[in-house]
């Protein structure tokens, strides 16, 4: 009997929470919450896989200027199936690319921060349709920090940056390095730009299972441990990244620098010589020459007057393709 009462008791409390709820929510918003969620497709259209093709041959040539072309061919695929995780996904990382590697243009327009909404847009959508993969999960944090920081919408990036932490969480050796990228562009002193430092010796520490050597970083010691299964397949290079590897220590040498700390910046620029692939690198010549100049790319890094005009990675020609060129 007395279960009974307790029992009756709850359901009248949550049906006066319920009544209370739709009193205080207008038609609008009971029409919302009560229409269906959009469901992923599990079967994809051959758009869609011609779509994918495309994008592979087009990110691994490097050949920027085919973007709006893939695009089109990108969201043309989407239209017909807008339940695609992968093409959202891929058209995201298209509008990515063409903000990121803006350096390539002879005149960048303003509208070129349009890229970094769609990209967060997209993002946004692939994560609806598959919300198991880690990697848009950061992509979209990072999207979200960066649209933030252009609308000085502080709420907006506050909310990026512990949706960059969730990423982290969730597949660390990947969106370690993910999130350090993003806050490469900051300020060298400011807070979240030291702490995105601290997140690439982490990513080191996390692929190989014990803590790196701060002082004297040599990674030749642990390229045994290379494999091609698993979370850790993110830290060595793949048929997606052939170039992961020599990317990684190419963008952590150049945040080392701008942090300041040239000499132990040259040591991480040369583990990147250890990887098999290294000689095969186009950016190879590049990493010689940031290694020569590490002292004085501390003054560019940092965009110091009269400092030789030399971007740090994530604001290059090469943000993307260092890591995804063949």
């Amino acid at each position: 009997m007395h279960s009974f009462s307790r029992a009756r008791i709850t359901v009248a409390i949550a049906l006066i929470v319920a009544v209370g709820l739709v009193g205080w929510m207008n038609r609008d918003s009971i029409a919302m919450l009560l229409a269906p969620a959009k469901e992923a497709t599990s079967l994809r259209s051959n758009a869609a896989l011609r779509a994918d093709e495309l994008f592979w041959d087009t990110f691994h040539s490097g050949a920027y200027d085919e973007i709006s072309h893939v695009l089109e061919v990108l969201t043309a695929a989407y239209l017909e199936t807008p339940t695609d995780a992968v093409t959202a996904a891929h058209i995201a990382w298209f509008h990515n690319w063409r903000m990121a590697e803006r350096a390539r243009l002879s005149a960048i327009p303003a509208t070129i921060t349009d890229e970094t909404i769609l990209a967060r847009r997209y993002f946004e959508e692939a994560v609806k349709l598959d919300a198991s993969d880690p990697r848009t999960q950061g992509f979209l944090a990072g999207h979200t920090i960066v649209e933030g920081t252009l609308q000085k919408d502080e709420r907006l990036v506050r909310r990026g940056y512990y949706m960059l932490h969730d990423a982290i969480e969730a597949w660390p050796e990947f969106n370690l390095f993910t999130a350090g990228y993003v806050m490469s562009r900051l300020r060298a002193d400011s807070p979240r730009f030291k702490e995105g430092l601290k997140w690439q010796w982490r990513s080191l520490d996390v692929c190989v299972q014990e803590p790196v050597d701060r002082t004297h970083p040599d990674y030749a010691t642990y390229l045994s441990l290379e494999t091609t299964q698993g979370p850790k397949r993110v830290c060595w290079n793949s048929w997606i990244a052939p170039h992961n590897i020599e990317g990684f220590f190419l963008n952590m040498g150049d945040m080392l620098v701008k942090s300041g700390d040239w000499q132990t910046a040259q040591q991480i620029y040369a583990n990147a010589k250890h990887v098999h692939s290294y000689t095969s690198w186009k950016f190879a010549d590049l990493l010689e020459a940031r290694i020569e100049q590490a002292q004085e790319n501390v003054a560019a890094f940092n965009e110091i007057p009269d400092a030789p005009v030399r971007p740090i990675m994530i604001n290059s020609k090469f943000a993307c393709v260092a890591c995804h060129l063949r």
